[in-house]
């Protein structure tokens, strides 16, 4: 049988359309679809397919909705595979680490989106709060962006600034208080990074501006019921394997201000062993991560239902 790692993308990822495709296609994903505007009480099928890409960036309507696609993306290639695959690591990058402990059983699919639904709210209402920003550092590595941060920390007058994602090699997220962000990229740049790109988001994420939102998160996070996951996950801030309830709790409630680890994450991943690495819909900049991180690795992206043909026919 074959053993399969799955990745869920984060914030970022949604796109104007996403989820159509497996809508179309598949009745587990119209069902799911069914399920989340039922339990939240809003249309998910207009705010997935026919929304713009200006409401589709608002924090609480992007976390529910790729949560949901992600979802339905995996239990789609479940039915395509009909048994013939199993998974043996999941993992997600941001919001993403609630989709891979869902389809590892931490939670049933509607609790995960109502918790998921309100870290979205939970958190633009904290960035609207913290006038903060991000950016991504390109072409600098690790340490170095770290040391910038840490040198523009240093003038108290601009604020906090931190390292929030390791993406890849020479793809780091920097986030902040805006105008400590601002004079980081201007270091980053004098020291050879390629490009600082603003990033369009709505708060300083995975950084200590997003505190103020941990202990609301945290309670509902305490509420939620999860249970011990059926293949391990690895966790954003650590990058080790976690399957127990109060280290998924532990992670959720570090992970909202604490730096997403990819690389590690990723390398992990390999650690385990899989046959194939699945970046499930929508889009494909995971896959692009984990090849830079690990040329070894053979990654595929579920893009939309009839690539999952494709995938199947890979596999």
């Amino acid at each position: 049988m074959t053993r399969l790692g799955v990745l869920f993308p984060g914030q970022g990822a949604q796109h104007p359309g996403m989820g159509k495709a497996l809508w179309d296609r598949f009745p587990v994903a119209r069902q799911l679809f069914a399920e989340a505007s039922d339990a939240l009480d809003r249309d998910y099928c207009h705010l997935c397919f026919d929304s713009s890409d200006e409401i589709l960036r608002q924090t609480d309507v992007a976390q529910p909705g790729l949560y949901l696609v992600g979802y339905a993306s995996w239990r789609a290639l479940e039915e395509v595979l009909g048994g013939r695959a199993a998974l043996a690591v999941a993992a997600g990058h941001s919001l993403g680490e609630y989709t891979a402990l869902a389809v590892a059983g931490a939670f049933t699919f509607v609790d995960g989106l109502k918790l998921v639904a309100e870290r979205g709210r939970i958190m633009r209402q904290a960035g609207e709060g913290s006038r903060g920003t991000m950016a991504a550092v390109l072409g600098l590595d690790l340490e170095r962006v770290e040391e910038v941060c840490q040198a523009v920390r240093r003038d108290d007058r601009l604020g906090e600034v931190v390292v929030a994602n390791d993406n890849a090699p020479g793809q780091i997220v920097i986030s902040g208080a805006a105008d400590a962000v601002a004079r980081a990229g201007v270091r980053a740049r004098d020291l050879g990074a390629r490009r600082v790109v603003p990033l369009a988001t709505s708060g300083a994420f995975h950084s200590p501006l997003m505190e103020p939102a941990v202990e609301p998160l945290g309670q509902a996070i305490d509420r939620a019921a999860i249970s011990p996951t059926s293949c391990p996950v690895v966790a954003n801030t650590t990058a080790r394997l976690i399957r127990e309830a109060d280290e998924i709790r532990a992670e959720l409630r570090a992970q909202l201000s604490g730096r997403v680890r990819w690389t590690e994450s990723i390398r992990r991943v390999a650690e385990v062993g899989v046959d194939r690495l699945i970046e499930a819909a929508p889009g494909q900049v995971l896959a692009g991560l984990a090849r830079r991180i690990d040329p070894t690795l053979s990654v595929l992206s579920i893009a939309g239902g009839d690539s999952l043909d494709t995938l199947v026919g890979a596999l």
